[in-house]
């Protein structure tokens, strides 16, 4: 990056730097290991798992975009969004290939400093999960360790509409009658069946199917990753491994959008 191509960093008189913009210095001082002396693939594991935080506030961010969108009654924009959403997907499931240079000797080495941490206490994800219409209130009872702020914000996405209850106002919003599941299917087919008219209804529709088919890739090569890693060990948080996160592989956000193959 040099000036010409951004003067904003390092112009002459100018304050903001590529540095400070983003707060590169406190950025690095976030990776601290727990072993000691530190295991060398330590870093490694802590930094892949800040990364992947920091995806999900960004997937988050565009998510809640197209929902809102969608309740206000637009159908590119929410598009745009969850296309750009499947794009963060695939990058989060291609950095599963960096945790598996990884060996599971490696892993052991620093492995029991973990625990109770586990993956499956990231707020974040399960806020992924919950504005993609896969609602568990379950989850807030097995979950230990949430503080009073994480446990809002969860909350908060369990009594909000999801990303499907945005789509079914749309569809309501150019007429269609939605109130229950054999007149959204009925709406569907319509919309399937005349694309010319319905275009960017299912597109839309196309593009929820995009991202629920990018939340089962990124559940299906995490159980492979833990697998490869601990094999049928328990999870450090206490749940049980590799068998937990296979019991989430059938998972669905949009059973109706899936339905209607079969039934077309």
């Amino acid at each position: 990056m040099t000036d010409e191509t951004c003067p904003l960093f390092g112009e002459q008189g100018g304050k903001l730097t590529y540095g400070s913009y983003l707060r590169v210095p406190e950025l690095l001082e976030l990776q601290i290991p727990e072993s000691s002396p530190p295991a060398h693939d330590e870093l490694l594991f802590i930094t892949i798992h800040q990364v992947y935080e920091l995806w999900f506030k960004l997937i988050l961010h565009e998510l809640t975009d197209a929902r809102d969108k969608m309740l206000a009654g637009e159908s590119y924009a929410p598009r745009v969004r969850l296309e750009r959403s499947q794009a963060i997907m695939r990058v989060l499931v291609s950095q599963v290939d960096v945790i598996d240079t990884m060996t599971p000797q490696d892993f052991l080495a620093f492995r029991e400093k973990l625990a109770p941490a586990s993956g499956f206490q990231s707020v974040q994800f399960r806020e992924v999960e919950f504005l993609s219409n896969l609602k568990d209130p379950t989850y807030l009872d097995r979950f230990r360790g949430l503080t009073d702020a994480e446990e809002a914000r969860l909350r908060e996405r369990l009594a909000e509409p999801s990303l499907w209850d945005g789509y079914v106002t749309l569809l309501a919003h150019h007429g269609f009658t939605v109130g229950t599941e054999e007149e959204r299917e009925a709406a569907l087919k319509q919309i399937a069946h005349d694309r010319e008219k319905y275009g960017q209804l299912w597109d839309l529709a196309e593009a929820l199917i995009a991202h629920d088919q990018a939340l089962a890739l990124w559940r299906s090569r995490h159980v492979l990753m833990a697998e490869r890693q601990i094999g049928t060990k328990a999870g450090t948080g206490g749940s049980a491994g590799g068998a937990y996160l296979r019991s989430r592989l059938p998972l669905r956000c949009y059973p109706e959008l899936w339905s209607l193959r079969s039934a077309l």
